[in-house]
């Protein structure tokens, strides 16, 4: 990976994170936060893994089995965006039913 591409990816994170303060979570940077590979990119959503994508060629499914495989016990969310487009989420089916019928409870 590129010192550019890291970079993007850096600032992704942080993007992301600023738009979860502004909606009151406590949000940070994963690995600057809690350090390790397996962190998540962006911590403060409780039980929730995420993983931040900031690039134009995404691999969906790799990225959601990377979250995936680190989340444990948490959700795992995949946060996209790539150039001039709007952030999108991207989860299983059976996660966002979850996460839908509890809100209705």
């Amino acid at each position: 990976m590129s010192r550019h591409s890291r970079e993007k990816g850096k600032r992704g994170e942080r993007e992301v994170a600023s738009l979860l303060r502004e909606h009151g979570y406590d949000a940070h940077r994963g690995q600057q936060y809690k350090g390790g590979q397996d962190s998540p990119d962006v911590t403060g959503l409780p039980g929730v893994h995420i993983e931040v994508k900031r690039t134009e060629r995404f691999n969906l499914y790799g990225a959601l089995h990377q979250s995936k495989e680190d989340a444990g016990t948490d959700l795992p969310i995949v946060i996209h965006r790539k150039n001039n487009e709007e952030w999108v989420v991207i989860q299983p089916l059976k996660d966002w039913l979850q996460m839908f019928m509890k809100g209705e409870q």
